[in-house]
């Protein structure tokens, strides 16, 4: 289902067919939330946090969600705090198995229907990225993957960040439409004038804001709904 907000700041694209380029999140978006990939990130990044402070578990785990919370991700937090290479951070926490995602042929056909530019835009690496994409059998439909990495590790919702990739790639924000699972994600990018889409999320991570203006529309099943737009 897609429910459309409307919103009461800039104007937004009147028919989705006029943007120019759409800006994918990656994780619990291009896949969904119920394969639990992102559990086993998760429990990563807390190994790493554990073994890294020498702390146990619980201690790590409570470490992880304050720098999440205080500062965009966890690796931020450890990158300010301790001085942690954020290299050594992504190898790590991205050694996750990807058997739990499956091809994605109805994806691959909307979005090969999809007019516009498409990038990938996310906190997570490029590699990450790689394999999830090459697991859904869509990575030929991208041009791009902005990551925690061209974003000087600086991660969304930092406003910076989104100017840094509108810059980089040459975009007109109010031509943009942006896909994202966590709600929050999103405000900077209508700031700028770009439609804004929600995943819908279980996780009170993903729904937090979820029930302000910057959100233009709601959409439960990602797939579904490509599928819907591109077949008018």
């Amino acid at each position: 289902m897609d429910t459309a907000i409307p919103s009461s700041s800039s104007p937004r694209l009147s028919d989705l067919e006029e943007a120019e380029a759409w800006l994918f999140d990656l994780d619990n978006t291009l896949y969904p939330a119920s394969c639990r990939l992102f559990d086993q990130v998760d429990r990563n990044i807390t190994q790493f946090i554990m073994q890294y402070l020498s702390l146990d578990w619980q201690e790590a785990y409570k470490v992880q969600k304050t720098y999440f919370r205080e500062h965009g991700t966890s690796m931020r937090g450890m990158m300010d705090n301790h001085g942690t290479d954020p290299a050594e951070y992504l190898d790590f926490v991205h050694k996750i198995d990807l058997t739990p995602i499956d091809a994605n042929p109805a994806m691959d056909a909307a979005l090969a229907r999809l007019p516009g530019r498409k990038i990938i835009f996310t906190n997570g690496s490029v590699m990450h990225a790689e394999g999830i994409m090459e697991k859904l059998g869509i990575r030929d439909h991208f041009e791009a993957i902005y990551d925690i990495v061209a974003s000087d590790y600086r991660p969304k919702p930092n406003p910076a960040v989104y100017d840094d990739l509108v810059q980089t790639h040459n975009l007109t924000p109010d031509r943009c439409v942006m896909i994202e699972d966590m709600a929050r994600n999103l405000e900077p990018a209508a700031a700028m004038g770009m439609t804004c889409v929600w995943v819908s999320s279980e996780n009170d991570w993903g729904r937090e804001g979820a029930e302000n203006d910057y959100v233009h529309h709601v959409v439960d099943d990602l797939t579904d709904w490509l599928a819907q737009i591109t077949t008018n």
